[in-house]
């Protein structure tokens, strides 16, 4: 008998075949419709899952059931996506249950941050810990957060939003309507965005001009590899953010005392000094009445997390 895991996006759809013990035997992806009609996504998602079965000549009986993991906040106990960005189709949609309905096999739906941060504490960087918190740096910040080996929810489903958490009360606002959010400062398209409003409002030489100037846009990762190059405008923003995101890792020790915060997305490509800068902003700000022993680390399971973690969750729900 088989598993599926589907990590669902704005952009790509992703799905896997797993054995019992949760071991990925094969894996695709296919492009997420930009459609209005949900149930065009419910195809989309069925269509790749059966092809991928059929190239590994599984019938769809041998699967006992599919993780789902889907952006945005839901109702997980009437399985319904209330809202996904980028995917506007999704609103107070039961997607688990028309999913389940058309390809088969029971389907258990969860939030694609948890989905992800059930990988990494299953399978990836949190294997030998029961408290954990996992927060994944892309365009937001999202997160998940692992108490006594669960996954927290919270009362509507809605805990782990900790790219929200409110950093600097007044400051800067965010896409969620908050100001001063993590988020705000330390997303990788924030960091872009604060390097872009910099270089053109101030006069101070740095190299990323001539970048901003040639494609008229900055990537996190264009900030990170110029402050790697001795840009000090660079690495003030990189500085900004490292001390956002310790910040953060010391009001989330403060609030559940995980025994480790795990780190994921496409941000950690920036490596060493993007970790070290954390870890540096923590012990700064941390208290001095006792030395703490969290660890801060990157997740080892890359951009599988979500879809892993998916499988795992329908996994431990049907046994």
């Amino acid at each position: 008998m088989f598993y599926l895991g589907v990590d669902l996006g704005g952009t790509n759809i992703k799905a896997g075949i797993f054995s019992p013990e949760c071991q990925l035997r094969d894996k695709s992806s296919a492009p997420c419709p930009q459609t209005d009609d949900p149930a065009e996504i419910v195809v989309a998602i069925c269509d790749l899952s059966q092809q991928l079965l059929g190239d590994n000549n599984i019938p769809v009986k041998e699967v006992r059931a599919m993780g789902l993991g889907s952006p945005g906040p839901m109702n997980l106990k009437e399985g319904l996506v209330l809202k996904a960005p980028n995917i506007p189709a999704l609103h107070n949609y039961p997607l688990g249950r028309k999913v389940s309905r058309r390809l088969g096999p029971p389907v258990l739906l969860e939030n694609d941050a948890n989905a992800a941060c059930w990988g990494e504490f299953t399978q990836g960087a949190g294997k030998e810990v029961t408290e954990m918190v996992f927060l994944t740096l892309g365009t937001g910040i999202g997160g998940g957060v692992i108490a006594n080996g669960k996954l927290v929810h919270g009362w509507k489903d809605e805990a782990g939003e900790l790219g929200h958490m409110i950093i600097y009360p007044g400051g800067r606002l965010c896409g969620c309507g908050q100001k001063g959010c993590a988020e705000a400062y330390a997303s990788a398209s924030n960091i872009a965005l604060r390097a872009m409003d910099i270089v053109r409002q101030d006069n101070q030489a740095s190299s990323l001009r001539a970048v901003l100037e040639q494609h008229q846009t900055l990537t996190a990762k264009d900030v990170f590899d110029h402050a790697g190059q001795g840009d000090r405008l660079a690495q003030s923003v990189v500085d900004e953010a490292t001390d956002v995101l310790g910040l953060l890792c010391v009001n989330v020790l403060h609030f559940s005392q995980p025994q480790r915060i795990v780190f994921s997305g496409g941000m950690i490509g920036a490596g060493a000094p993007l970790l070290e800068g954390i870890r540096r902003a923590f012990q700064r700000h941390i208290w001095t009445m006792k030395s703490e022993t969290l660890e801060i680390c990157f997740a080892s399971l890359g951009s599988d997390a979500g879809l892993i973690g998916a499988a795992a969750l329908a996994i431990d729900a049907y046994n």
